[in-house]
């Protein structure tokens, strides 16, 4: 089996998981910056087998899509561009950003690592697939 691969996809940055290649298992990879996430996807899938990607899907309370979302669509062309064999899918992405802050907290992460963005990013990514998970 390939891994899937999921993006928390963000204006400066985007946090970026992975799972096992069972597919069983969600774990954050990296965060980079976005202007150089379609090439970071390149590389990583010419040496990993990946089966498709998961990009967040932000939404508000009421279900409509945040502001957020143009930004994304803009993104989505330009991965189908790059990949036009590769599966994307979308994931409900919603409080991910806070779970991803309240799971530093619980697991007793100095303020100083919390205040990393970067690593509140990987761990979106890292929920937004074992939602993704959960869910199929």
């Amino acid at each position: 089996m390939a891994r899937i691969l999921a993006l928390d996809y963000g204006k400066v940055r985007t946090g970026i998981a992975v799972t096992d290649e069972l597919q069983l298992i969600a774990s954050g990879l990296t965060t980079v910056e976005t202007k150089e996430l379609i090439p970071f996807l390149a590389e990583y899938v010419q040496n990993e087998s990946v089966e498709k990607i998961i990009v967040g899907l932000p939404k508000q309370m009421d279900n409509t899509p945040s502001e957020s979302e143009e930004l994304i669509q803009s993104f989505l062309k330009k991965l189908t561009g790059r990949f036009p064999s590769m599966p994307i899918e979308r994931q409900d992405e919603r409080f991910t950003s806070k779970m991803a802050f309240q799971s530093m907290l619980d697991s007793g992460m100095k303020k100083k690592k919390r205040q990393d963005k970067g690593l509140v990013d990987e761990i979106s990514a890292t929920l937004i697939l074992q939602a993704y998970l959960n869910r199929v």
